[in-house]
């Protein structure tokens, strides 16, 4: 990593940082039972190191049920045995370790799985030791649920439960109940969860949903959302979730103070970090506050650039706007990730350019703040078409074929253009393999040196020779309408990006001083002070001061 930017320490590592998720069950599979585990993993770190970024995050691999597939909990601290042993990933680790790669691992604290010890022993009585560890409540004198509290998979956020002949609270699934952080003896036991991982060698974590820690205490009933456009992107919007303003199921005022404690934590352990993942109505201001005073998240992302919408006016708007509230707060972007549309797709349609690919890579890694990659985002991935029969997602079957779910993005890493499967597995996968992802398999872009695999290669080495794409200011420069233009300031130098987003040649009049820098792999050219780009081409200059 440049020395210029770490001054003789790593512990801001994180700070201008590329992390690259890897979705367990479907990177790489080395017992041969169609669903990838961690041996898969460390098997193929070579293959992360060899992109150029600084660490990756692990989604869960914790012990679960799997009905949301991981991110429903039923014993934190152990290891499920689909994806392997603690020894697995203690040699995961080791192996990171050797390859220079830090490693961020998922934590999903708002809830657990309803089999989880701690939820089997709260069900069983209003008076047990765990009673109150989950958010309990009584039924309106009618028997209908507390309040109007929706769930994001649909339906009520309520679960009647025959045994305590109350309700239990659920944002998700109706088997995953929701821990009641009010109560500190669950914060305290959250807290040694995070320790457990710390203790193991972890530098960070990713938190799910870490704005849904807190409930309202009154159970106050959420307003309707009103008339205007909804545009937080957290939720389609023929999902009924999106028609209320959710200020009194998540994101309340208690967050806060938990997650200085658990910061508090974080920093007894040298250079660990967190990001979050902020889903709220106001989620510049959330992101603003959750990241301000060096005290709680060290950075988090909002899912505004994870929505269908793709233009430059609506990237430039998302940054400044978020630029214009968060202060001393430090963001993470991402354009893909589990749980949304790849984005190739999204953005692209039915038969995007590689090119897209290339220059979207270089947008993402360019914006201030660090940046989120998702496996096969490097390859330039388009979203599988999976058939309702093999559906796995839960959110999916739910509400198809208007949002068809999740598992479109979280097919088969292709390995191998000739293996069957995709050299992921030797059997059939949990997932069917798309077999349009042959021609872009792993092996195929490293045989082409103007492969996306390649280009990405390139730009992610390049990026790292230049503290101002790291760690710089930025301000946007006025372009035309398919053109993103900003400058990237840092005491050390200042970075002019262009980027075309469109299929026809771009051209940005400018009257900087310019000298075009090289290596970074995109052959935009600069006249006098015109900046010509080929379709989605992009150019960085150095700015003379």
């Amino acid at each position: 990593m440049n020395n210029e930017l770490q001054s003789g320490s790593d512990h801001e590592w994180w700070r201008g940082a590329v992390i690259y998720q890897v979705y367990p069950r479907s990177f790489a599979d080395s017992s041969g039972d169609g669903i990838g585990d961690l041996s898969g993993i460390t098997a193929k770190l070579n293959y992360i190191a060899s992109l150029d970024v600084d660490c990756f995050w692990l989604s869960p691999f914790f012990k679960s049920p799997m009905k949301d597939f991981g991110y429903d909990v039923s014993d934190y601290c152990s290891v499920d045995p689909m994806f392997g042993t603690i020894e697995d990933f203690e040699r995961m680790m080791q192996r990171a370790k050797d390859l220079g790669l830090k490693v961020m691992i998922d934590q999903v604290f708002s809830h657990t799985s309803d089999q989880h010890p701690w939820f089997k022993e709260s069900r069983s009585s209003e008076d047990n030791p765990k009673a109150d560890w989950f958010v309990w409540a009584e039924s309106k004198p009618d028997g209908s649920p507390p309040n109007n509290w929706l769930s994001i998979f649909g339906g009520s956020a309520w679960q009647w439960d025959t045994g305590r002949c109350q309700y239990y609270m659920h944002n998700f699934l109706s088997s995953q109940p929701d821990l009641n952080f009010h109560n500190q003896e669950v914060q305290s036991q959250i807290l040694d969860v995070a320790r457990f991982w710390l203790e193991r060698g972890v530098q960070g974590f990713r938190l799910d949903t870490s704005n849904f820690y807190f409930h309202d205490k009154e159970l106050r009933d959420n307003p309707p959302w009103g008339d205007t456009p909804r545009t937080d992107g957290t939720v389609p919007l023929n999902n009924p979730y999106a028609r209320q303003r959710h200020i009194y199921d998540k994101t309340r005022p208690e967050n806060l103070a938990f997650l200085k404690r658990l910061r508090a934590l974080l920093d007894q352990y040298p250079d660990t970090t967190m990001v979050g993942e902020i889903a709220s109505d106001d989620p510049f201001g959330t992101i603003a506050e959750y990241t301000s005073e060096n005290n709680k998240l060290q950075m988090a992302y909002l899912f505004n650039l994870l929505t269908r919408e793709f233009s430059a006016k609506h990237v430039r708007q998302t940054v400044e706007n978020l630029e214009a509230r968060i202060g001393d707060g430090w963001p993470c972007w991402s354009f893909s990730n589990h749980d949304v549309m790849r984005v190739m797709t999204r953005w692209g349609g039915d038969n995007p350019p590689e090119e897209l690919a290339k220059v979207l890579i270089a947008l993402l890694l360019s914006l201030r703040g660090s940046a989120c990659i998702y496996q096969g985002e490097e390859l330039g991935l388009t979203e599988a078409e999976i058939p309702f029969e093999r559906l796995q997602d839960p959110y999916g079957i739910a509400f198809w074929p208007e949002f068809k779910g999740r598992d479109g993005c979280r097919t088969p890493m292709p390995w191998s253009a000739q293996e069957k499967f995709g050299g992921f597995s030797s059997v059939e996968p949990w997932l069917p393999f798309p077999e349009e992802h042959r021609k872009r398999a792993v092996d195929v872009q490293e045989s082409s040196q103007s492969s996306v695999l390649s280009a990405c290669r390139k730009f992610f080495a390049w990026r790292r020779q230049h503290p101002a794409l790291r760690a710089g200011s930025i301000r946007f420069v006025d372009a035309p309408r398919d053109v993103l233009a900003f400058l990237r300031e840092h005491p050390n130098e200042q970075v002019l990006a262009a980027f075309n987003l469109s299929e026809a040649p771009a051209s940005l009049t400018h009257s900087l001083d310019v000298a075009p820098l090289e290596g970074h792999g995109f052959d935009g050219a600069l006249s006098s002070h015109e900046l010509r780009l080929p379709p989605y081409g992009a150019f960085f200059g150095a700015v003379k001061t």
